[in-house]
């Protein structure tokens, strides 16, 4: 097999890698990493020295891939599948990349950081990330007002990022109760097969989490 992911089934950034590979039935093999292991820690670290997964290697092509934007383009061009997840149009594709870095920047990482804080048992002053993720539900609430997906009408990297993002951040943040547009883009993305393969996959490892208890039952 051409493709190894080197990843973790309960991070959200794999998360948003393995549904890319799934939208597009993209054969790999899987190299789950506990970064607790130090055998695990060290065969990371040797293929991508900042130790973060999750890492694409493409035996065939004598390539590794780091972080998540550029392997699912990078899959994109030299693994294309039946459904393009960046658009050949370019405005459109600036589109994708911007509503891509949004997700990561302004719901994963101020997600993470309330995360981190409780898994570290940290008493710090949370309020500017949660402020952060309040703003971001306000722009998705007005986006998806009249969209189906992120970025139009078809499911791209924008949407791929989006799961992952508004699943773990629901959890630390409940979305308000009149936003229906980002509720209802939400539940969208979960029914999509990807997605739930995806979850399924995450289950055995949802007790890690530490806000487990906030995770939805359907979910579980």
């Amino acid at each position: 097999m051409s493709l190894t992911l080197y990843y973790h089934p309960l991070a959200s950034f794999c998360h948003k890698v393995l549904i890319a590979l799934y939208e597009n039935q993209t054969a790999f093999e899987r190299r789950i990493i506990n970064l607790g292991e130090p055998a695990d820690r060290a065969e990371l670290e040797a293929i991508w020295p900042l130790c973060r997964f999750p890492v694409l290697r493409d035996h065939a092509r004598k390539v590794d891939v780091p972080e998540t934007s550029i392997i699912i383009e990078y899959l994109d061009r030299h693994y294309p599948g039946a459904r393009p997840l960046l658009p050949t149009d370019l405005d459109v594709a600036l589109d994708v990349r911007l509503w891509d870095r949004f997700f990561d920047h302004y719901v994963q990482e101020p997600m993470q950081s309330i995360v981190l804080a409780r898994l570290n048992d940290i008493q710090c002053d949370l309020t500017s990330d949660r402020t952060k993720l309040k703003t971001a539900y306000k722009m998705i609430e007005k986006r998806m007002e009249a969209r189906e997906w992120m970025c139009g009408a078809s499911f791209s990297l924008a949407d791929c990022a989006a799961a992952p993002a508004l699943f773990y951040a629901a959890t630390v943040l409940p979305f308000p109760e009149e936003y229906d547009a980002l509720t209802t883009y939400f539940d969208r993305l979960m029914a999509r097969p990807s997605v739930r393969r995806v979850l399924e996959e995450a289950k055995p490892y949802f007790h890690m989490y530490p806000f487990y208890d906030d995770i939805p039952e359907r979910f579980l």
